[in-house]
């Protein structure tokens, strides 16, 4: 593939809004389709992780099998990204050896120095900016619980991380009501919110970056919540409880919210800080279907990114 041609998933808004409408279509079709196929056959992944992963690793391990490819895992130890060489020569010796790399970063401007050489797609599996592949099934699961994107109320509780992050480009593009209630000193970048509020000026999607919680769960048709400290954040998790307080997703938030309202996570959960095992487990939430729905979504940005038939 051509350095020409081959195009990157660093963020969700490195696809047009068709275009991600079209891979939500293309995950439902993947999901109902017998495995394994041969969509990808003969076609290799790397997958570099910088961070421990379960579902980020297990589903697109997974999804290359199933799409008829091969995964290859590379650890932090194996690999050590910039410092057993440079990332340039990296992401040109493996762009001769797979069709596609999956990096899992702590700094987004890897990725970058990655897909900046690699002639091959390189997709974002985390990075401290944005989470796309999380966002894909975020969009998939509420596609497929509630019948519809355009219009739903989306509210988000909590940190605006890289999860809130791609979560809000993306409803943002689709037409999706986003509203995000973060304490002071924890709410979505600028340069996020000033790029997804040019999005919603296309679709026509309505954003509140908000600092109390009640008045993003009233009458939302989503609720979803993330952990109050990320990974490399550990050192923060004592200020950001003390922080994040009043910002759990309870039975009494949730209550102003739709009566069908699902409850969503991308997990794992701390149950008893951001969420209580309660509403966690109760027949609203459908945080393991969305997590099922990491490999579906994965699946059809792999087809898309990778050329499978």
């Amino acid at each position: 593939m051509s350095k020409a041609k081959k195009r990157d998933l660093l963020s969700v808004a490195d696809l047009t809004p068709p275009e991600l409408q079209a891979l939500l279509d293309l995950a439902l079709e993947l999901k109902g389709e017998a495995v394994p196929s041969a969509r990808l056959r003969g076609k290799s992944l790397a997958l570099i992780f910088e961070k421990p992963s379960l579902r980020t690793r297990v589903s697109f391990d997974v999804a290359m099998y199933e799409l008829g490819g091969h995964a290859l895992y590379l650890s932090r130890d194996e690999v050590g990204l910039g410092q057993r060489e440079p990332l340039s020569d990296m992401a040109r010796t493996l762009s001769r050896y797979v069709r596609g790399i999956v990096a899992r970063t702590f700094a987004h401007r890897s990725l970058e120095e990655l897909a900046r050489y690699a002639t091959v797609p390189v997709i974002n599996g985390l990075s401290d900016q944005e989470h796309p592949c999380q966002a894909l099934a975020d969009c998939l699961t509420m596609l497929e619980c509630k019948g519809r994107l355009k219009g739903l109320a989306v509210a988000f509780i909590g940190d605006g991380n890289n999860v809130a992050n791609s979560l809000c480009l993306a409803c943002a593009m689709l037409g999706v009501q986003f509203r995000i209630a973060s304490p002071r000193g924890f709410q979505i970048p600028e340069p996020v919110a000033l790029r997804a509020n040019d999005l919603a000026r296309q679709s026509g999607a309505q954003l509140a970056f908000l600092i109390d919680p009640r008045a993003a769960v009233r009458g939302a048709d989503v609720v979803y919540t993330d952990v109050w400290a990320s990974m490399g954040q550990e050192h923060e998790a004592e200020q950001r409880r003390r922080a994040f307080a009043a910002y759990q997703v309870s039975p009494e938030l949730l209550a102003l919210a739709k009566p069908d309202a699902i409850v969503m996570h991308d997990l794992p959960a701390h149950r008893g800080e951001e969420i209580t095992g309660e509403v966690l487990e109760g027949p609203r939430s459908v945080v393991f279907q969305q997590a099922e729905n990491r490999l579906h979504a994965q699946k059809a940005a792999l087809v898309h990114l990778l050329g499978g038939a």
